[in-house]
């Protein structure tokens, strides 16, 4: 299988997107003021129908297929894809098998097993789902083993989990301390 640079660059496109309208409504103060803002729900849509597509016609976009970059942008997609749950976890399972034959990398299905797990009302496995609280503070959401939380993520190339609720909390701060500054 070669790699098809068309997919790939379609793929990049659509992960840019998605992060260019988190960035804007981060930069703006607009993040975080309503539940899901409309500007990221549309790009999260479009998203979501297009990549139904490529799955359906490709199967998961792997390293062979889309290199690396274009696999993670997929990722990020199938991750996005919040309003589709059901295609969430068909994803999962395609993940779980790319993933074994390393076309993708482990912490894509650490992020996507977390987050169907979360959206289910079910504990996490490796931490990486996060809420703020009512003080603005950010935290993982429950962990199923928080005892083996830091030795599953070094397994699969997470950085620890103190490192990625403080990352968290720098971007709720940011977007908060910009929307006091558009005020």
């Amino acid at each position: 299988m070669c790699l098809n640079q068309t997919l790939k660059d379609e793929l990049l496109s659509m992960s840019e997107e998605d992060q260019q309208v988190l960035q804007e409504l981060i930069d703006n103060g607009e993040l975080g003021t309503i539940e899901y803002h409309p500007r990221m729900k549309a790009v999260h849509e479009k998203n979501t129908a297009r990549i139904k597509e490529i799955i359906d016609q490709y199967g998961w976009p792997g390293f062979k297929k889309v290199g690396k970059e274009g696999s993670k942008a997929a990722w990020l997609i199938v991750q996005h894809a919040v309003l589709d749950k059901d295609f969430m976890d068909k994803c999962l399972a395609l993940l779980k098998e790319a993933s074994t034959r390393g076309e993708a990398e482990g912490w894509y299905l650490a992020y996507l097993q977390d987050r169907v797990l979360t959206m289910s009302g079910k504990q996490q496995i490796y931490g990486t789902q996060h809420d703020i609280d009512d003080n603005g503070i950010a935290y993982p959401l429950p962990i199923e083993d928080a005892e083996k939380v830091a030795g599953l993520r070094k397994e699969i190339g997470l950085e620890p989990l103190f490192e990625a609720t403080r990352r968290i909390q720098e971007r709720h701060n940011a977007a908060v301390a910009n929307r006091e500054n558009n005020d």
